[in-house]
């Protein structure tokens, strides 16, 4: 799921500074659930505004509502009069949620509240690890599901570099596990080493975007609209 966190206050409410009347969006998605752009997330940044427009002696008014899911058109539409009535919405979404209110309500400012950071996994409460930089080329399968793009400190896709400690940890330090320490460990429990033998070229950075996906099942539908999902 995307994680994201909070820009510093003081940046936010710089972007705000010159709109009297700002709709502060919280997003029940990605952001809501990683605690940082839910319902309450977006009150209170809107109590945080206010107190730094009364220190700053700005008139200013802030209403807030949370959107179900801000990357979704169907969810947008009912905001139409809160929008209408706002000098900008301040969206607490990731940067997709952003891009698509800013693309909805053309005519309003659409700033953002956030930093969008990663795809990850919830290790506890208000705690996320990385673990997918949507790279568009998913090695999991050779790797026991354990990603060498984000948890190898190298983003080596062969390994292990040389660099592994006895103790199975990253030669950088911190106490970081070697991630090919792990793959192997993870493979070999499976009876799959023979993987470690494979060579795994490099990823070539292609000029991707911006991309559209028809899941299988839709390239029908919308033929033409959307590049073909890649064959497995």
């Amino acid at each position: 799921m995307v994680k994201a966190t909070r820009k510093p206050l003081e940046q936010i409410f710089a972007t705000v500074k010159g709109y009297t009347r700002v709709l502060v969006a919280g997003c029940g998605g990605c952001t809501s659930v990683c605690l940082a752009g839910g319902q309450r997330e977006a009150i209170q940044l809107s109590d945080d505004l206010g107190v730094c427009a009364r220190n700053e002696h700005v008139p200013q008014v802030r209403s807030v509502v949370t959107i179900e899911r801000q990357c979704n058109p169907e969810f947008l539409s009912g905001i139409a009069d809160l929008a209408a009535n706002a000098d900008c919405i301040l969206s607490m979404a990731c940067g997709a949620g952003v891009g698509l209110l800013a693309d909805t309500y053309p005519t309003i400012p659409v700033l953002p509240a956030l930093d969008t950071l990663f795809l990850g996994v919830d290790t506890d409460v208000g705690l996320y690890e990385e673990r997918c930089r949507t790279c568009g080329d998913c090695r999991l399968a050779d790797t026991g599901g354990i990603c060498p793009v984000t948890r190898c400190s190298k983003g080596s896709l062969n390994g292990p570099c040389g660099g592994t400690r006895e103790t199975g940890e990253c030669e950088l330090g911190d106490g970081r596990h070697c991630a090919w320490n792990d793959i192997y460990e993870r493979l070999k429990a499976q009876g799959r080493l023979s993987q470690m033998l494979v060579v795994r070229p490099p990823m070539e950075w292609v000029d991707r975007g911006p991309r559209t996906l028809a899941q299988r099942g839709y390239q029908e539908r919308y033929a033409g609209k959307a590049q073909e999902v890649p064959s497995p």
